[in-house]
């Protein structure tokens, strides 16, 4: 049999009762509506397109996608996009003749998702993130006017697409109506230019005598419809000239034309829910479009007036709405952005086809002949490559991909910018509950915009996030579970998930805490309760869930947990965490970089670089990837699970991923931790480590870069990538093969010829001596110039993989270009002072020390620990999940005997057993206590720990005892990307700017420190002039003088 996943031991008290639902869904759920319905749709919508006698008329219909033209990984290789060819049938139809002609349009080549939820544009992984855009409908607000004391009532009516409907009640009473945000003018007028009432009476009775109507009418100057609509017109487009006709179609096409204003089903949904409409049918795309329900309806304007007025009359049971709330936010997946992004390329389209319907002789027309597909190409190619929500795909490990693809942004087009957004939009809401997690968000000027999909949400048909609830009957919690909107939610009762229950599902006390109809804390009865949490982690995000004694974590500190987890890099040998929250095997199944078996069968073979598994009388090839280069530049590996021989179950993981041990996610160590300062070196969040870690590899990772040259085309000829170099030792080309290329495997430092390349050189005119040599050893000097790729300044290491494309071979190159290679350098990196480290509850630093193992503190037993932490950086942060993380993961390795109670840990466990404490419903204090108690002695009988978890340390230099106990026991420990060897760098002279001719600034430039205004201050305080004089002068901006 395989080897089993050793089996987590948690301290869980409330058993799950539903799985975490696949992480990946709100991608893959989303592309497939846009494939089967999405894409259907928009054809639906612009066909038919007629010229502008509507004689002539073309549909585009049943689309069909062809098979990828390459693969995901030599889309990859090629710097090419996967994708699938997309035809439609295109039929044009002539009303005069009856002739009809038919035919299969190509319309581009479309990206396609891959399995892993992203997609490969021009060779690299992308994530389409999810916009969080304020839904369609109609809102009503209540703001205090600033001059009197006085509330000012508004009601926005906002489609999905078209002109923006605002009333609003002035502070002298009347109802003014604002279209398109253009002047305001009465509501009365707006009304007789709509033709819904023409005299002053009719007006008033449609509000039943309502005393703002009154008002309003007695204002209004205009008489009739005709004058009301010359009024209106006047509003809208000052300055031109008005006529009735004019006049009248306009207002058509602002509120009638389904193409210029679509409430949308959205718009539509909360429009009737707003009202206590019933929605019907709103799926169906036939029967919402025959009704004209995106177009908004003499009923849908009465009703926002008069709930504005009874909101302005103050009469129970009418509130404003609070645009913060998640019932009034939604979520555009990557189909519907998508789907909005073709919308605006086939309407490009429309406007070609009808242009060259007129100028084309109808006769000689066909479809193909009307249709340029270029405006549709360009603008999937400008979603996918410049939208602000296609984004380069965050993988420096399986997390971070994971949660770049669960990500929620409320910037980007039709969103918020982040000098607009305010402190109310970036706010934690009491509608996140379930559905946007509170703590995962990044710190910056982008805090609260950005969110992270909590853990058991999913997005609805209508793009509102639900949550799930488990229905309670009677006080009685049943296995049905409902999903429900932040709307729906605030009818309902709803207990923790922590709330006691009986064997019998019953809840164990008379009396519930729950979140009551009016959104307060409270206990009520429990045959009140309507639901209860499914739990308690679906609070959080994925990120989150992974922080063991999150609970005990002040948020701010959580916050920098989950997202500094996100930056850890994976090392040469990943390490489970011994204290994990049981989240963990779920985050590298459904990340995509483990290897799952698809069904049942048999291990066939196993190699480094692949696996095959036999299923009945079918083999089927996994092949692995061998340190390829993340978007990050870490490296992507993946190791067998299995041997041969092996029987393997569906759904096993049968190959480990980068950063995963036995098919958990595992992004640090397991390091024996000491709480205490070590001789000044550890002051403010500074650390201390030992030199064990950097001799035994243990955090040691493997970085690649990649470096391509190419030879192009030019005036004076061909660049030509080769051996021959002139003027260049052969020593400095050993590595170098016949062809120019680097050999794999050849070690290379700062300034290595990676590959040989000569450029022709302009014909320039020889000196006498040049001519003399020429004349005596007929050697005629090549006219080229040594252009080859070597290894920039201060990088060094392997040549592990070259890829050559040439045009010769057949290869697809950009016009110019002959051939490229491309040459991956890979570099291990050991631990080193500098580098960052953290712990997983926000708890970071820079290596300040590396001491010899003989120098730091160690145990009785002779022990030395791993890492020496600063105990000043817990008490301030208040993030005490580390300490108690310390506790428990002493316990975890030392293992422990039974001791008396109902979780699964009591029943004892072996040394370095992996445990889990799942977010807010982990092990206790008085449970760490127990398994402390309990835990295995050392060799010698000794218990190295007292029962508070501190013990007494030696110091290593001396052999004496520190003065008093000290905390110790196993943390989880992450190096994080931000390495040293990134960001060392010195300059002595450099590249200068063209304009000002000072140094340039900046690593990537090989620039210089800039030396500012403090800086000077500082040394004219000292007297420094001749420093001061050269750092101003020679160092800087005087040509002449450097």
């Amino acid at each position: 049999m395989a080897r089993a996943r050793t089996e987590r031991i948690s301290f869980a008290k409330i058993p799950e009762v539903l799985p975490l639902p696949n992480l990946l869904d709100v991608q893959h759920e989303s592309f497939k509506w846009f494939l089967e319905r999405g894409l259907k749709e928009i054809f639906e919508e612009i066909s038919p397109i007629e010229d502008f006698t509507s004689t002539l008329a073309l549909e585009l219909t049943d689309h069909r996608f062809e098979e990828p033209a390459t693969s995901i990984e030599e889309a990859k290789e090629r710097d090419s996009n996967f994708s699938r060819p997309l035809f439609v049938t295109a039929r044009f139809m002539n009303k005069q003749t009856g002739e009809i002609k038919e035919q299969q349009v190509f319309l581009g080549d479309f990206p396609m998702m891959t399995p892993n939820g992203t997609f490969i544009i021009n060779g690299t992984e992308r994530v389409v993130v999810s916009q969080l855009v304020r839904s369609p409908g109609v809102y009503f607000d209540e703001t205090p006017d600033k001059t009197s004391d006085k509330d000012l009532f508004s009601a926005k009516v906002i489609p999905g697409r078209g002109a923006w409907l605002e009333f609003d009640i002035d502070k002298k009473g009347t109802l003014g109506v604002r279209v398109d945000r253009k002047r305001r003018q009465l509501v009365s007028t707006f009304l007789r230019a709509l033709d819904y009432a023409q005299s002053d009476e009719d007006i008033v009775a449609l509000f039943d005598g309502a005393p703002v109507i009154r008002e309003t009418v007695e204002k209004d100057t205009t008489e009739d419809r005709e004058e009301a609509l010359l009024d209106l017109y006047r509003k809208l487009r000052p300055g031109e000239l008005t006529t009735i006709e004019s006049a009248r179609s306009l207002v058509n096409t602002l509120f009638y034309n389904p193409k210029r204003y679509d409430l949308t089903r959205v718009g539509r949904y909360k429009l009737n829910q707003k009202f206590g409409r019933e929605s019907g049918d709103l799926e169906n795309i036939d029967h919402y479009r025959a009704k004209s329900l995106g177009l908004l309806s003499q009923q849908d304007i009465l009703d926002t007036i008069k709930y504005l007025i009874a909101l302005y009359e103050g009469k129970p049971g009418y509130s404003a709405d609070d645009i913060d709330h998640f019932g009034n936010r939604r979520v555009r997946t990557v189909g519907e952005l998508i789907q909005n992004q073709i919308r605006v390329g086939l309407t490009r389209l429309e406007r070609v086809v009808r242009e060259r319907m007129t100028t084309q002789d109808p006769e000689a027309i066909t479809p193909q002949s009307l249709i340029n597909i270029r405006p549709v190409v360009a603008s999937i190619k400008e979603f996918f490559g410049t939208s602000q929500l296609s984004q380069f795909m965050d993988q420096p490990n399986p997390l971070a991909g994971l949660t770049h693809r669960r990500r929620l942004s409320a910037l980007g087009p039709g969103g918020l910018s982040r000098e607009r957004a305010g402190f109310e939009v970036r706010d934690v809401h009491s509608s996140h509950y379930g559905r946007m997690c509170p703590i995962e968000t990044p710190e910056g000027p982008n805090i609260g915009l950005i969110g992270s999909l909590a853990s058991y949400a999913k997005v609805n048909r209508f793009g509102f996030i639900e949550t799930p609830y488990r229905r309670v009957v009677d006080g009685r919690v049943t296995t049905k579970i409902d999903y429900l909107t932040a709307t729906e939610e605030e009818r309902y009762v709803i207990a923790q998930a922590n709330a006691a229950l009986r064997e019998d599902g019953n809840f164990a006390s008379d009396r519930v805490l729950v979140r009551s109809k009016g959104g307060e804390v409270d206990y009520v009865s429990s045959k009140d309760v309507d639901y209860m949490d499914v739990s308690p982690k679906q609070v959080v995000s994925v990120a989150t869930s992974l922080i063991p004694f999150l609970e005990h974590d002040d948020a701010n500190r959580a916050l920098m947990g989950s997202n500094m987890q996100r930056q850890a890099v994976p090392l040469l040998r990943a390490e489970a965490p011994l204290v994990g929250t049981g989240v963990e095997d779920r985050v590298a199944f459904d990340s995509g970089d483990v290897i799952i078996a698809p069904e049942d069968g048999e291990v066939a073979e196993v190699t480094g670089d692949k696996i095959v598994l036999k299923q009945g009388n079918k083999r089927v090839d996994f092949p692995l990837k061998k340190f390829v280069r993340s978007n990050q530049g870490t490296s992507l590996n993946q190791k067998p699970l299995v041997k041969e021989g092996d029987m393997v179950k569906k759904g096993q993981v049968v190959a480990d991923g980068p950063s995963t041990q036995d098919g958990e996610l595992a992004l640090g160590k397991n390091l024996l931790v000491a709480f205490m300062p070590w001789r000044g070196h550890n002051y403010e969040d500074a650390i201390v480590i030992s030199e064990r870690l950097v001799k035994e590899d243990i955090l040691t990772s493997i970085h690649i870069e990649e470096y391509e040259i190419e030879a192009r085309d030019t005036k004076l000829g061909a660049e030509e990538i080769t051996r021959d170099i002139p003027n260049v030792a052969e020593e400095a080309l050993r590595d170098l093969d016949e062809e120019g290329i680097i050999r794999i495997g050849a070690e290379v430092g700062p300034g290595d010829y990676l590959v040989g390349k000569v450029t022709p050189k302009g014909e320039t005119e020889l000196t006498p001596e040049e001519r003399l040599l020429r004349a005596i050893f007929g050697e005629k000097a090549r006219e080229v110039r040594d252009m080859s790729l070597k290894v920039p300044h201060g990088e060094t290491g392997k040549a592990i993989d070259v890829k050559v494309f040439r045009r010769d071979n057949g290869d697809e190159l950009p016009p110019g270009m002959n051939e490229l290679v491309r040459v991956y350098v890979a570099q291990s990196r050991k631990i080193a002072e500098g580098d960052k480290l953290a712990g997983r509850h926000g708890n970071k630093g820079v290596i300040a020390k590396i001491l010899p193992e003989e120098d730091m503190p160690f145990l009785v037993d002779g022990t030395p620990v791993d890492i020496v932490l600063s105990p000043l950086g817990v008490p301030s942060r208040m993030n005490l999940g580390q300490v108690l993380e310390t506790h428990l993961g002493w316990a975890a390795a030392r293992g422990w005997t039974p001791f008396e109670g109902t979780t699964r840990a009591a029943r004892g466990a072996k040394p370095w057993t992996r445990v889990a404490t799942p977010v807010f419903d982990g092990a206790r204090e008085d449970e760490i206590s127990k398994v402390l108690e309990h835990s295995f002695p050392s060799a010698d009988g000794e218990a190295l720990i007292d029962l508070d978890g501190k013990a007494i340390l030696y110091d290593g230099r001396n052999g004496e005892p520190f003065d008093s106990p000290i905390t110790v026991g196993y943390i989880y420990i992450l190096k994080l990307l931000h390495l040293v060897d990134d960001k060392i760098h010195a300059r002595s002279t450099g590249p200068y700017s063209m304009i000002t001719q000072q140094p340039l600034g900046g690593k990537a430039q090989f620039g210089g420190q800039r030396f500012g205004e403090m800086e000077v201050w500082a040394l004219e305080a000292y007297g420094a002039a001749y420093a001061l004089q050269e750092l101003l002068t020679i160092k800087s901006d005087d040509v002449r003088g450097r």
